[in-house]
């Protein structure tokens, strides 16, 4: 994966864990739906100790994220994937099970309030960047009956055929989404400030041991920053 420059000019303190787990079974087994249940009802208690201001929009986590979104050009209504999650939490709405990998991840997401996401490792073609659109890279969200591209300037995950996620990781495309036939993936943790990356850095730990506890498999830590872009993930 490599992170390009023009992302560093504006985001220089940014840090971007990296977890590569491969020879999973993603496949849905709805016996284990009690226990991603219970793992997803414990995030969603620990969530809230992030959102003690009564305004949502004044909690830290919430006000950084749109902060760094009025960065760059993103479409009307995009926010980070961390307030989809928390504004949830803030309803009193309760999280369902959707498949293992998802459900480990937004876990982690919400205990340590920091984005993550996920990608089929064998669909990304050619290398993974993260850095500003040119504008017109081919998106295909899902759901989606007609391409939705990128824009330039957006804040967009890519590799040779177009954009993965547009937004950092706001909308993900049906190309590289993970499914119950996904076997190897990326999964994928950002912090935008020092402050974060603390909190990143502990949850990817806990979403090593997670995906271990569950899978039987020893995920691979990467982090990315500005002294160190690139790395490689195959």
């Amino acid at each position: 994966m490599t992170v390009d420059a023009n992302f560093w000019e504006v985001f220089p303190e940014a840090k971007i864990n990296l977890l590569v787990v491969k020879d999973i079974d993603n496949i849905v087994d709805e016996a284990d739906d009690p226990k991603f249940e219970a793992m997803l009802k414990q995030g969603n208690r620990e969530a809230k100790k992030f959102l003690g201001e009564e305004t949502f929009t004044q909690n830290v986590v919430i006000a950084e994220w749109r902060e760094a979104f009025a960065k760059f050009k993103t479409k009307k209504g995009a926010r980070s994937s961390i307030e989809a999650l928390l504004k949830r939490v803030n309803q009193d709405k309760d999280f369902r099970p959707i498949s293992p990998l998802v459900d480990i991840y937004n876990t982690i997401s919400l205990t340590f309030a920091v984005p993550c996401g996920g990608e089929d490792l064998m669909m990304i073609q050619g290398d993974l960047h993260l850095g500003k659109a040119t504008g017109g890279e081919s998106f295909f969200p899902l759901g989606a009956e007609k391409d939705a591209p990128a824009l330039p300037e957006e804040i967009i995950y890519y590799d040779d055929e177009g954009a993965i996620c547009r937004s950092f990781n706001w909308r993900e495309a049906k190309r590289t989404m993970l499914q119950e036939t996904t076997k190897d993936a990326v999964l994928v943790i950002e912090a935008i400030n020092l402050d974060q990356a603390k909190r990143a850095d502990d949850a990817i730990l806990a979403l090593q041991t997670a995906v271990n506890d569950y899978f039987g498999v020893q995920g691979e830590i990467h982090e990315v920053t500005v002294n160190q872009p690139s790395v490689v993930i195959y």
